[in-house]
């Protein structure tokens, strides 16, 4: 049914002035954001279609399906957007441009307060920057003598171990950022965020070179799919 067709209270747009957001469905939400479908197609139909589970296609071997609910779906590039049907340049634009905003509204907190004091907040700025990613990426964030967001940055990627992840890079990277102290991060595209025991010792590597220069290591991250956990939290720094 069209959204016009609905009856007042109904139409996502002024349920959401009259109620608040939390009272919307995920794809209600979606489509305040979309405001439009295509022929034949309204436009909670298409936001459904999107948020449906991800296939492949069996002729193809492709990707195809929707993208497994907001998380994935805001997660996926201007590329893998250009597979739906009825997602022109601007719709998929304007998808990208939500998650880049959620990824500064973080950082800019971040910026502000210790981590200390926002350890879910630093969880959910490394989601947003690795979860989706589907190959292993090392990042690092470098902070001030407040503990502080200085940068966030990707120095390695692909099969991250003591050997792959190069210590005097990340030594020069912390002198260049005039860091005080670094969380490192990392993403397991498995879905797993349990620390193998390589994890452990590339950590344990990494704390010891930066105490040379005087950079304390104050958490490993683990980046999954929709979760993240931290080495700090478990014991194992």
């Amino acid at each position: 049914m069209p959204l016009k067709d609905l009856p007042a209270d109904a139409q996502p747009r002024e349920k959401l002035l009259a109620r608040g957001p939390a009272a919307l469905a995920d794809a209600e939400l979606l489509a305040i954001l979309l405001r439009t479908g295509l022929a034949g197609k309204g436009v909670l139909a298409l936001a459904e279609e999107l948020l449906a589970p991800p296939c492949t296609d069996p002729a193809t071997g492709r990707p195809a399906g929707g993208f497994g609910g907001i998380a994935g779906l805001l997660h996926a590039s201007a590329a893998d957007l250009a597979r739906i049907k009825g997602l022109g340049p601007a719709k998929r634009a304007e998808l990208v441009a939500v998650l880049e905003l959620a990824r500064r509204a973080l950082a800019q907190q971040l910026q502000e307060r210790t981590v200390f004091d926002a350890p879910e907040t630093v969880k959910h700025y490394l989601q947003l920057h690795l979860a989706a990613k589907g190959h292993e990426v090392f990042a690092v964030l470098f902070l001030d003598s407040q503990h502080r967001l200085l940068a966030l940055e990707e120095l390695f990627r692909g099969t991250l171990t003591q050997t792959s992840v190069y210590p005097r890079e990340v030594v020069l990277r912390a002198l260049h950022h005039q860091a005080a102290a670094v969380v490192l991060a990392h993403n397991h595209p498995s879905g797993s965020v349990q620390p193998s025991r390589a994890d452990e010792a590339l950590t344990q590597t990494l704390k010891t070179t930066l105490a040379l220069v005087d950079v304390r290591v104050l958490d490993h991250v683990i980046v999954g799919p929709g979760q993240a956990l931290s080495m700090a939290e478990q014991g194992l720094l």
